[in-house]
């Protein structure tokens, strides 16, 4: 199946759910930029080329953005909108290794410089609840988000699926995961260091129902939103209440 059939697979099913016409295309799972030049730049113009595609989105590694890469990336904001999406998870080299990411922060960073000034906009990817990470261990991050001057931001909860280490380690007690009002509090102090021209393009993350381990919680995104919302009143707060920038 070729980069259209696929749209096109994509579309019928989503229009079974939205009223719409017009879409991004999300080059999402795995490593979307490990290919050859000349590779991602066909698969990309397929894209782009369906009449009903109006912009895309491309989730990668920060170290599997070459400068050759990063050249066709900003060829093609200057064709389409486009945000290109980092997985940043934590700023806390310990962390990183715990997640078993095969990088350090400083390949993030040296990520977000490079993509300055190329027309494109960036979303960076953080996980919540990393265990050995503090309270002000997430707060940091935070904080470097806003220094970096990412443009969105997606936050995930750390959660467990079948068949992996995690899986494992929950279950025999080694890992505790957050609940859900743990999660929320540490949301909502998340946000306030987070400026307010940052898009908040997720709260919270989940895996299919039958693959979830665990917490039960994030496969009710609507319950989660809610509750949110509820938390921000609650305090009388917002994003960026407490950012420096």
């Amino acid at each position: 199946m070729d980069i259209q059939d696929q749209i096109n697979a994509g579309i019928r099913r989503i229009r079974g759910r939205y009223n719409c016409d017009h879409f991004i295309a999300y080059f999402q799972p795995a490593t979307n930029t490990y290919a050859p030049v000349d590779r991602l730049r066909h698969v990309y113009a397929d894209a782009l080329d369906h009449p009903q595609i109006v912009a895309l989105a491309i989730g990668t590694r920060p170290d599997c953005v070459s400068d050759e890469v990063l050249q066709l990336l900003g060829e093609i904001a200057g064709r389409t909108h486009l945000s290109v999406e980092y997985g940043m998870q934590s700023m806390h080299d310990r962390s990183l290794e715990w997640l078993n990411c095969g990088r350090r922060q400083d390949a993030f960073v040296d990520a977000i410089e490079r993509s300055r000034g190329r027309g494109f906009g960036v979303c960076a990817h953080v996980i919540l609840g990393v265990p050995g990470e503090t309270h002000q261990d997430m707060m940091s991050t935070a904080r470097e988000l806003a220094r970096l001057g990412v443009d969105a931001v997606k936050i995930h909860n750390l959660y467990a699926v079948r068949n992996t280490p995690l899986a494992e380690q929950v279950a025999g007690g080694e890992v505790t995961l957050m609940e859900r009002d743990e999660y929320l509090r540490t949301l909502v102090d998340f946000l306030e260091l987070l400026p307010p021209r940052v898009v908040v393009e997720r709260t919270s993350g989940n895996a299919p129902p039958d693959s979830l381990v665990a917490p039960a919680w994030c496969l009710d995104k609507p319950g989660v939103v809610a509750a949110l919302e509820s938390e921000l009143e609650h305090r009388d707060t917002w994003q960026g209440r407490r950012s420096a920038g």
